[in-house]
């Protein structure tokens, strides 16, 4: 792979590159990894690749890597830049008939957005979004158990993210991944909705297997002098008719990344927390509660999409930098089996693509706006 972003001083590039080498599927083999051409090229001196392969913009790096032999270019790019930057990498990698990976949210825009899931239709190529959190194989095991109707018809989801970091105006203390978070002329018309609302919202379809309907929204700014949202609360309607409540707050302080999710049906509910992510609570009606756990050797398995995603044994714990190894894992494999012209399994295929994008730049659009108006419901239409 190729990358776009990520260089010295990036927090998310190191993740990407750690995350996707796990498995020894992808090996890095060029960048261009700052806007800053010093910057690019020092960046590409520490990661050890080639001078030649180091690059200063994102244009040479896909017109240049694009002229090489089939067996020696770059098979995707992963782009993990700001969010301003992610369209035009994207788009312009895709006319040059390289797969994509892809930060989240997926663009700046709803309308970027739609055009770049009408440019994957047209080329037929792969695009993966990192929706981190349903890598994590409890995560697919609450996803099974649902989908198999092990819970009833839902009812009712909850889902909560709150962290802490920034309950002071750190953007103004030279703090980088507050700065371009905070500013609305690179993060977007939302702040914490956009940061990791957008994982909230899409955690809480991926796992119901339901379609988030309308909003009712109440966004604020809560630390003075912030441009940009930094506390976010959600009524939210789904396409069964199930209530929701989504919170999302970046200024509850003490709190580190504390993202829970909490699915009701007619029959039992689940519960899992990214804090300890090896564990799934199931509660039942009729019968005692649960605790299934993540590699452990049950008489009664887990379902293949958990294992499928298993690293270790029961009992040793799997954490985010797993949990985005398996999103790269399963977009690599699904990439392996399209170059090798077989077709790749559903637990290979189990990764965001390009529609949970879209969706998610459409639920950052309907909270933003229902946030602004004195009407209680605001239509989520997509």
């Amino acid at each position: 792979m190729g990358m776009i972003g990520g260089g010295k001083g990036a927090f998310i590039g190191s993740i990407h590159r750690t995350a996707a080498s796990l498995d020894g599927l992808v090996e890095l083999v060029c960048g261009a990894l700052s806007s800053k051409p010093n910057v690019a090229k020092e960046s590409g001196k520490d990661l050890f690749l080639k001078e030649d392969r180091t690059y200063t913009c994102y244009q040479e790096l896909i017109e240049k890597e694009s002229k090489l032999a089939v067996d020696e270019r770059i098979d995707f790019v992963s782009i993990v830049t700001p969010n301003y930057a992610h369209f035009q990498p994207a788009m312009l990698a895709l006319s040059h008939g390289f797969h994509v990976m892809i930060e989240k949210p997926i663009t700046f825009t709803l309308e970027e957005a739609n055009t770049l899931q009408r440019k994957v239709g047209e080329t037929g190529l792969l695009l993966g979004l990192t929706h981190t959190y349903s890598g994590y194989p409890m995560v697919k095991q609450a996803r099974q158990m649902v989908k198999e109707g092990a819970l009833g018809k839902i009812r009712k989801i909850i889902v909560e993210y709150p962290q802490g970091w920034l309950s002071q105006l750190i953007e103004n203390e030279g703090n980088r991944q507050a700065e371009w978070r905070t500013d609305p002329a690179r993060s977007g018309k939302s702040g914490c909705m956009g940061d990791i609302g957008v994982h909230a919202a899409h955690l809480a379809e991926y796992v119901s297997g339901l379609k988030i309907k309308s909003v009712c929204a109440d966004l604020n700014i809560v630390v003075e002098g912030r441009a940009l949202d930094d506390d976010c609360n959600v009524l939210v309607k789904f396409d069964n008719a199930a209530a929701g409540v989504l919170i999302a707050s970046q200024i509850a302080t003490g709190e580190e990344n504390a993202l829970r999710i909490r699915v009701y049906g007619e029959r039992g509910g689940l519960e899992w927390a990214q804090q300890e992510p090896n564990s799934l609570i199931a509660r039942w009606q009729d019968k005692p509660m649960q605790v299934l756990r993540s590699g452990a050797n049950y008489k009664d398995p887990l379902s293949s999409f958990a294992k499928h995603n298993f690293r270790t044994p029961g009992g040793h714990p799997e954490g985010y930098i797993e949990a985005f190894a398996n999103i790269y894992r399963n977009f690599s494999l699904t990439l392996l089996a399209k170059l090798e012209g077989r077709v790749p399994s559903a637990e290979e295929l189990d990764f965001p693509t390009v529609a949970d994008g879209v969706r998610g730049m459409a639920f950052i659009e309907a909270v933003v706006a229902s946030g602004m108006s004195e009407q209680k419901w605001t239509p989520f239409i997509h």
